[in-house]
């Protein structure tokens, strides 16, 4: 058999041309990425970030380098928001076809000092808030009666903790990895995938600016502890993990649903 018949070009298995794709948290570190490398592939997207200033500001980034984009302000722990981030997504480019979960934050607080609010918080916005958008998301997907992708960004801490500090944030993410598996038994059936990337040590914004915010001592020491289980000997940057996410959004998944990628450097088997 001629390869050309019996294998799709890879530069259509990766297109996204004519994709309409939704990145939660997208205005800056890992959502920015994202966006950038989903748009390059030729998909419209939407930036859904609390920060609709700096939404705004990524969103014509994207424009300047002739990319397609709109933002769209959006809090993800409040279902009105998600709710009326969706419809005006649906009136101004016409549908959604892919969702990416990646709003979150990751408050490093002790199990003596956390109160109810602090975990609450959290829970609200990484676990609650992925299962409020995949689920008004996908109902319009089903709607449209075409393929449909989300991405749900889970961590290396839905599967072991890589710190102290951070209950409230690894029991969110535990609960994001099996949401991930739940939704796509469930929405399989419509050509819906659902998977999930699960981050290491990503160096952004974020996690610079809570390394500055420890003491100088303590901070080295965690950096050094940390950076020692690294196989590969670095930190990773805001575009592995926007690699993956184009891979997962693309055909070149078209047979994956349910799966969690880890991209950790490593970190996991040392």
């Amino acid at each position: 058999m001629n390869p050309a018949q019996k294998f799709k070009p890879i530069s259509h298995l990766i297109d996204l041309s004519g994709k309409k794709a939704i990145v939660t948290g997208g205005a800056a570190g890992i959502g920015y990425a994202i966006s950038y490398r989903l748009a390059e592939s030729g998909a419209a997207v939407v930036i859904a970030d609390i920060n609709k200033e700096e939404a705004e500001k990524t969103a014509l980034s994207l424009h300047e380098q002739g990319l397609e984009s709109i933002a769209v302000k959006c809090d993800v722990s409040n279902e009105g928001d998600i709710k009326d981030m969706v419809q005006t997504v649906i009136d101004r480019i016409g549908g959604v076809d892919i969702l990416v979960n990646n709003a979150g934050i990751f408050p490093q607080i002790s199990l003596a000092e956390m109160t109810g609010i602090d975990f609450d918080r959290v829970i609200s916005i990484n676990l609650k808030g992925t299962f409020l958008c995949s689920s008004e998301v996908s109902q319009y997907m089903i709607k449209q009666r075409r393929y449909g992708c989300i991405i749900n960004m889970a961590s290396i801490d839905s599967m072991h903790p890589s710190s102290r500090g951070m209950t409230a944030y690894d029991a969110s993410k535990g609960g994001v990895l099996t949401l991930t598996k739940s939704m796509a038994l469930e929405l399989g059936k419509h050509d819906i995938r659902v998977n999930a990337i699960a981050p290491g040590g990503i160096l952004t914004g974020g996690v610079a600016q809570q390394m500055r915010g420890a003491t100088v001592n303590e901070g080295k020491k965690e950096l050094k502890a940390f950076m020692s289980r690294m196989v590969l000997g670095r930190m990773g940057k805001a575009d592995d993990i926007a690699r993956v996410a184009v891979f997962l959004a693309s055909d070149l998944s078209s047979y994956i649903t349910g799966s969690c990628i880890v991209v950790d450097g490593g970190y996991l088997i040392s």
